[in-house]
């Protein structure tokens, strides 16, 4: 896994400052144009569920912790920039794309310049960029709220910074260089005001430097620097833990609602659901979403000899110091996250997959003389990966599935406000959420729900002994499990999933008309996912709607008691 020897040369600081500039908004703008598509899309699953209703309350009165849905203690920098940029651009869908999109465009400015750091040439860098957008896990992300892509150029310049500080024209390692380690300092602790788990990157390479500490025989100035390294990795935390004391001083509780607790970490504990978790995400960063292109040329490739330039002999590895750094980071989110998270995404490991893509890279370009087919090919596997579904379960955010969900759920609503605006809607969250908010942009007046859990049997059945409370129903697949699909792990693998991963199925439409004696009335299916309206003949109730009298109820207070479950 190689690199050219040579290694960037300070400009001065308005040059730099200037370049810097000029590079991130060409980025911003290539990254705004891929993404125009689907700019105007209204807000999708955990987005709706928790970030924009966190957001927006912190815009309409400056409130750091929501009100208008369940806290789940998420650090508030994602609902401060967006907040801004509302206050500059207006409330739009349009401008938080917009700006998810600049956080994409600047992680993959953090990509291109960890690459040059680390002592790579400049194709292989762009490449590595270049990669990293295409992938779809990245690029969906590039275009959604979570506060995964508000973290994820923090802690990729963070490495920039840190890699930096190791090595190049920072190598002496003194006390007046261990300054230079501030910027990663500060850089790591954004990041965790922005996602409360990034906190595991600082914390890891604390502990890989005050392990390199332990272990080492070096002079006692050495000593002294991975100390001071070690040490200050660890101030991340301090902002982290006030953020935390906070809100316990505000709400009584420190890490969220306890429902949030305990599905994201308390319950994630055995080491069976462990074991499950840690072999899941290991798939994921070697081989999901087409990833097992570019790694298995990159393994292919470790059997062919250095390429031999005529001047300047074998192409070089990246350095074994600074590929410690990358395995460090990489195996400590792959860990942390198959301890916490109750639900498996992807984009948990956001920072971690341009890591893997940039060694992949690398090593194409040491072991290959024409190393660009296999980075074509890569792209080519990458753009295939966003529009065509793996043969296999996943999250619609992983790649532009979320658009067809989100479309599908636009179509369904349009057919509720048309035909049924005054109607009580039976349906489950997110589309609860969307039908009662219009912030959301789904509906432009709030619309009654009675609201489920989901559309399993066991939902369905209690829903059809209360059919005196609901006009219409609005259903829709929770979950991307089309019937044909052709890896499946039988029987024994959903069991699994129900007892550690909240997996359930969703009945069909025509089941569900079926028991709750109704009509399906609209019905659309879109790659592997569908939604459908379905009336019933019950006697209308004179319903009086009142402001504060349900319509505007908390998500986290309706009596299914539903939670985002993925946001994390």
């Amino acid at each position: 896994m190689a690199a050219t020897p040579s290694r960037a040369v300070p400009h001065s600081p308005f040059a730099s400052a200037l370049r810097a500039l000029l590079i991130a908004l060409g980025a911003w703008a290539v990254v705004w144009a891929a993404h125009y598509p689907l700019l105007h899309l209204p807000y999708f699953w955990d987005e709706a569920g928790y970030y924009i209703p966190a957001a927006y309350d912190f815009f309409r009165s400056g409130a750091l912790i929501p009100y208008s849905t369940l806290s789940n203690a998420h650090p508030p920098l994602p609902s401060i920039v967006l907040a801004a940029a509302w206050k500059l651009f207006g409330f739009h869908p349009f401008v938080t794309r917009t700006t998810a999109c600049l956080a994409g465009a600047l992680s993959l400015v953090a990509v291109w310049r960890l690459a040059l750091a680390v002592g790579c040439r400049q194709s292989v860098a762009l490449a590595t960029a270049l990669l990293t957008g295409l992938y779809p896990v990245f690029f969906a992300q590039s275009s959604l709220a979570h506060a995964d892509i508000f973290a994820a150029p923090f802690t990729l310049w963070a490495l920039v910074y840190y890699v930096e500080s190791r090595h190049g024209y920072f190598e002496s390692r003194n006390a007046k260089n261990a300054k230079r380690l501030w910027p990663a300092v500060l850089c790591f602790a954004l990041a965790a005001l922005a996602k409360e788990t990034s906190i595991a990157t600082p914390a890891a390479l604390a502990a890989w430097e005050l392990w390199q500490l332990w272990r080492s025989r070096a002079s006692a100035p050495e000593r002294r620097a991975h100390l001071r390294s070690g040490l200050l990795l660890l101030v991340p935390a301090l902002p982290l833990a006030g953020w935390y004391a906070y809100h316990h001083a505000m709400t009584g509780y420190t890490f969220g609602n306890p429902q949030f607790l305990r599905y994201n970490a308390t319950s994630t504990l055995s080491p069976e659901r462990f074991a499950i978790a840690l072999f899941h995400r290991m798939l994921q960063i070697t081989l999901h979403m087409n990833l097992f292109v570019p790694f298995l040329l990159m393994l292919a490739s470790l059997f062919l000899p250095a390429v031999k330039d005529e001047h300047s002999g074998s192409r070089p590895r990246i350095a074994w110091s600074d590929q410690a750094i990358f395995y460090v980071v990489i195996a400590a989110n792959v860990v942390f996250f198959s301890l916490f998270g109750g639900a498996l995404l992807t984009r948990y490991l956001l920072p971690v997959y341009p890591l893997v893509i940039l060694l992949c890279v690398n090593t194409f370009w040491r072991r290959m003389r024409h190393w660009e087919y296999a980075v074509a090919f890569s792209a080519i596997a990458f753009a295939v990966g966003l529009f065509v579904n793996p043969p296999y379960q996943f999250a619609p955010e992983d790649n532009l599935e979320y658009a067809a969900f989100v479309r599908l759920q636009q179509n369904a609503i349009a057919q509720i406000e048309a035909h049924y605006a005054t109607a009580n809607v039976l349906t489950a969250w997110p589309a609860s959420d969307e039908l009662r908010k219009p912030e959301l942009g789904y509906v432009r007046q709030p619309v009654a729900v009675t609201p489920i859990e989901d559309f399993a049997a066991g939902q369905i059945a209690r829903a059809a002994q209360e059919e005196g409370q609901y006009d219409v129903a609005l259903v829709f697949s929770t979950k991307y499990d089309p019937p044909h699909l052709a890896l499946r792990l039988g029987p024994w693998n959903t069991a699994i999933n129900k007892r550690y991963f909240d997996f359930h199925r969703d009945l069909d439409p025509e089941t569900i008309a079926r028991i709750l004696h109704g009509k399906i009335e609209w019905q659309q299916q879109s790659k592997g996912l569908w939604a459908a309206v379905i009336s019933f003949n019950h006697p209308e109730w004179a319903r009086l709607r009142l402001p504060g009298t349900g319509l505007d109820t908390p998500s986290g207070d309706n009596p299914a008691g539903t939670l985002p479950r993925g946001s994390l």
